[in-house]
C-alpha cells in the first residue's frame, strides 16, 4: 500500500488530548528502523503550542534519550512553571511504552513590535527544478545546489532549499522543526572523503542527541525557505551543527543547532 507521506505527517500533528497537559500523537507510517527526530520536535512544538493560549512559540530545545519504536503512538506530558503577559515556559516529556524516548524545553511570546534588523547575508538565487533532490523523510518538494553526499572532502556547509506545502497557521513551526532535523549530520559528514549518508551502520553511527529551534518571525508555509546551515565541529565521537532559515528575500525567519552521535566503527 502507497503512503501519502503528507497527510501521514499532517496526521501525526493531530494530537489527542488525554488530559489538559497530556496529548498522544501518532507516529509515522515510515520504513524506518526508528522514530524520526523531527517527528518528535513537531509534536514537542504542538504540544507545547496547545499547552499555553495567546502565545507563539520562540524556541525549542530537545534531548533524545533513547530510541523510539515506530509503529507506536507517543504521549506528551506537559508542565507549564512560568506564564506571564508576554512570555511562557513549557517543559515536555515524551513516553513510549519502554519508558521516557525524549525531554524537551519550549519558550513562548506574544509578538511584539520593536526595532527589526538583521544581518543575515541575501541568499544566491534558488537551484532549477534540475536540482531537486529527493529527500525520502521529506513529503514536498527540496533543491539544493551542492550535493549533500559526495565521495569527495567537501565544505562542511549545505543550502537546502525546501517548500513545505500550505498549511494551517498554527502548523507552521512544528512542520518547519520536523524540517531542520535531516541534514545536519550528512553536512557534518561532507569533509570525510569516501563517506556518505549511505554508510551508516558500516562505517559509522550516527543518532541525534540534542535539537534546537529558534523561531524570530512568525511564517506561513506554501513558499520556498532556504536552510543555510554548516557544521564546524566534528570530535570526540560528536558532531555539531546550525543553520538559519530564510525567505527567498532573506528575511531570517528562524535559526537551529543540532548535536548529534558520531561514532566511526
Amino acid at each position: 500500500m502507497t503512503i501519502d507521506l503528507w497527510n501521514d505527517l499532517l496526521d501525526c500533528l493531530d494530537l489527542t488530548a488525554v488530559d489538559e497537559h497530556v496529548f498522544e500523537g501518532r507516529s509515522q507510517r515510515l520504513e524506518y528502523r526508528r522514530l524520526f527526530g523531527g517527528q518528535l520536535l513537531a509534536q514537542f512544538a504542538g504540544a507545547a503550542s496547545r499547552s499555553v493560549t495567546g502565545k507563539e512559540l520562540k524556541s525549542l530545545h530537545a534531548q533524545f534519550l533513547r530510541e523510539g519504536r515506530t509503529g507506536e503512538p507517543v504521549r506528551y506530558e506537559a508542565e507549564v512553571p512560568q506564564q506571564g503577559r508576554t512570555f511562557a515556559t513549557v517543559r515536555l516529556t515524551a513516553r513510549q511504552q519502554h519508558g521516557v524516548i525524549a525531554v524537551a524545553n519550549a519558550g513562548l511570546h506574544t509578538w511584539e513590535e520593536g526595532p527589526d534588523r538583521q544581518t543575515a547575508g541575501t541568499p544566491a538565487a534558488l537551484p532549477g527544478p534540475e536540482r531537486r533532490v529527493d529527500l525520502a523523510l521529506l513529503p514536498w518538494e527540496s533543491r539544493a545546489a551542492s550535493d549533500l553526499d559526495t565521495e569527495k572532502a567537501e565544505p562542511a556547509v549545505h543550502e537546502l532549499w525546501t517548500r513545505i506545502p500550505a498549511a494551517p497557521r498554527a502548523a507552521a513551526p512544528a512542520l518547519l522543526s520536523y524540517a531542520t532535523d535531516l541534514t545536519p549530520i550528512g553536512t557534518a559528514l561532507r569533509p570525510v572523503a569516501g563517506v556518505t549518508q549511505a554508510d551508516a551502520g558500516t562505517v559509522f553511527v550516527s543518532a541525534v542527541t540534542a535539537h534546537t529551534v529558534w523561531f524570530h518571525r512568525p511564517f506561513a508555509t506554501g513558499r520556498w525557505l532556504l536552510l543555510r546551515q554548516h557544521s564546524p565541529l566534528a570530535a570526540h565521537g560528536r558532531c555539531f551543527g546550525r543553520g538559519d532559515v530564510l525567505t527567498e528575500e532573506g528575511e531570517l525567519l528562524a535559526s537551529f543547532a543540532q548535536e548529534a552521535l558520531l561514532r566511526f566503527v
